[in-house]
């Protein structure tokens, strides 16, 4: 018996909390069908017995658009989340912590589109609200300055992108830890980044240690792992190092069919990836990035 029919007969508002929270765990072990499934199960019963617009709903409308980004529904996350924003701002106000959440949700969503100029300005956003509202190493706040980063890297904007991935780094490591799935995420930007720039002496170290620190902490399989892995190939791949490069893309083109394929062939750069690798291991193939 599923989750969802085991939660079924909660009360809704017991419902409602124990929903986001397992939706959030889910998301979190990259368990994206589950947590949208769950949230959807959620969220009919609170529309109908809570109405569209309490609190409660909105939260799981957010969750739900997390759960719709990581599935790269974007027309649905951005629908989803603009929902939730228009809620919060009405019944929490602009600076909530529960509206920045979700302004934070829908720059993503406009950022893996490639749509920068509609993220930057919400990523801002989200960043002076949060430095207001919970400070500048509050890891939310650190959340905000890693993707935004991540924006100056597809703006080619390389030097802004380091600052912000160093602070976000330096900040992780100390609020989190060394071995936080989040720090590890910012070490592969990091990575990525110095990559870009052809500083592969730096790019490596940084993602061997996100590498390692991902099998341990989220295990070989996690989509996030993968990510590591298939951007390490490309590094070796770059460096003239084709016998590293093909073990890495064989074990992630592995990974990817085993647990992922079905899930994830719909991001463009997943597809082109499994396309090239597929037609020639030794041909360039898109990094991917947090």
């Amino acid at each position: 018996m599923s989750l969802v029919n085991h939660v079924g007969a909660l009360p809704i508002n017991v419902l409602g909390l124990l929903s986001v929270r397992v939706a959030e765990y889910f998301l979190k072990r990259g368990r994206y069908g589950e947590a949208a499934a769950l949230c959807q199960h959620a969220l009919a019963g609170q529309t109908q017995q809570l109405g569209a617009e309490h609190l409660d709903t909105l939260a799981t409308v957010h969750r739900l658009a997390d759960a719709y980004v990581r599935q790269g529904k974007y027309n649905d996350a951005e629908a989803s989340y603009q929902r939730a924003l228009a809620g919060r701002e009405q019944h929490l106000g602009a600076d909530h912590q529960g509206t920045l959440d979700t302004v934070h949700g829908l720059a993503i969503s406009y950022y893996r589109q490639g749509e920068y100029e509609k993220a930057e300005p919400l990523y801002q956003r989200a960043l002076a609200g949060r430095e207001h509202q919970l400070g500048a190493n509050h890891p939310d706040t650190l959340a905000t300055v890693h993707y935004l980063a991540a924006l100056y890297i597809g703006q080619k904007k390389h030097q802004e992108a380091e600052a912000l991935y160093q602070r976000a780094l330096a900040g992780r490591d100390q609020q989190l830890g060394a071995d936080h799935p989040d720090t590890l995420a910012t070490v592969g930007n990091l990575a990525l980044l110095y990559q870009r720039q052809g500083k592969y002496n730096k790019a490596q170290p940084l993602y061997q240690r996100a590498l390692a620190g991902k099998e341990r902490q989220l295990g070989p399989d996690h989509p996030s792992t993968l990510i590591t892995v298939n951007n390490l190939a490309e590094l070796y791949r770059l460096q003239g190092d084709h016998v590293e490069a093909e073990a890495l893309v064989r074990r992630a083109l592995a990974g990817w069919e085993r647990g992922h394929r079905v899930k994830l062939m719909h991001h463009t750069a997943v597809s082109t990836v499994f396309k090239l690798m597929h037609q020639n291991l030794y041909s360039p193939f898109p990094v991917m990035m947090h």
